[in-house]
């Protein structure tokens, strides 16, 4: 009797620890089950990926807010493309005042009163059928300095993005200072230096009114367009952004960028 009794309990731990060990094993394979979930690996790893998209390009530009950018991507295709590209920067303290008035006028009239896009503008650029573009001398740069040229949602996307950080971080002078150095102004030409000795053989400091005038209004078109031999609309262009460069001056408009 005794002996089977103790068969018996014998039987039954082992019983228990098969039960246990099946159990044990039942439970990691759910654990494991549970554990793989693709909409919550997404969500974790997308909200990492955006997380360190934000981190690199508040990196870049806080290098980019006091060290001058040596390229741009596009004057790098652009220089690939034709064996050359003429870049040299220059201080915004030494480009003339009326040049830097010119490419508010022309590209961005409401430059120091908005946070990097104009609303208005981009308002009329809509109900003109995208005749007219509407972004912003802000939005230029972060396209000309960090993406790719052409229309695209993508594109889009990213300078929306990215626009309001570099508001935040720059001041309206270096985005000026920025957007007149990498802007094409001809074939291969990039950046007021560049484009003051191409277009009329003088320094950023020499250009006159009616020089700035022309140049500000090549920009929408810089490979269709000729400061030096203009046609009868880049005069007539020209003469109308002097205007407008003028009435900013006037009017204090010019107060977030001008040097005194």
């Amino acid at each position: 009797m005794a002996k089977s009794t103790k068969a018996s309990k014998r039987s039954t731990k082992k019983k228990t620890g098969r039960s246990r060990q099946a159990g044990g094993s039942a439970a990691k394979r759910a654990k494991t089950t549970r554990g793989w979930r693709p909409l919550r690996w997404l969500r974790r790893w997308g909200t990492r990926l955006v997380l360190g998209i934000i981190v690199l390009f508040c990196a870049l530009l806080l290098v980019l807010r006091v060290i001058n950018p040596p390229i741009t991507p596009y004057m790098f295709s652009e220089n690939k493309r034709l064996g050359w590209h003429d870049y040299v920067w220059v201080d915004i303290d030494v480009v003339a005042p009326v040049m830097t008035r010119a490419v508010v006028a022309a590209e961005d009239a409401h430059f120091c009163d908005h946070w990097g896009f104009d609303l208005d503008a981009l308002k009329q650029a809509i109900e003109g059928g995208g005749q007219r573009g509407g972004s912003t001398i802000s939005q230029q740069v972060v396209k000309n300095l960090f993406l790719w040229q052409g229309r695209s949602y993508p594109r889009k996307a990213l300078e929306g993005f990215i626009t309001p950080m570099m508001e935040l971080f720059w001041s309206k002078q270096r985005i000026l200072e920025v957007y007149l150095n990498i802007i094409e102004y001809d074939e291969g030409v990039f950046g007021i230096d560049a484009a003051a000795y191409h277009y009329f053989g003088v320094t950023p400091a020499e250009l006159s009114a009616a020089q700035a005038g022309r140049l500000a209004a090549v920009l929408p078109s810089p490979k269709t367009r000729s400061a030096s031999q203009p046609s009868d609309f880049i005069i007539r262009r020209g003469r109308s952004i002097v205007d407008g460069a003028a009435t900013l001056k006037r009017q204090g408009r010019d107060a977030c960028f001008a040097g005194g």
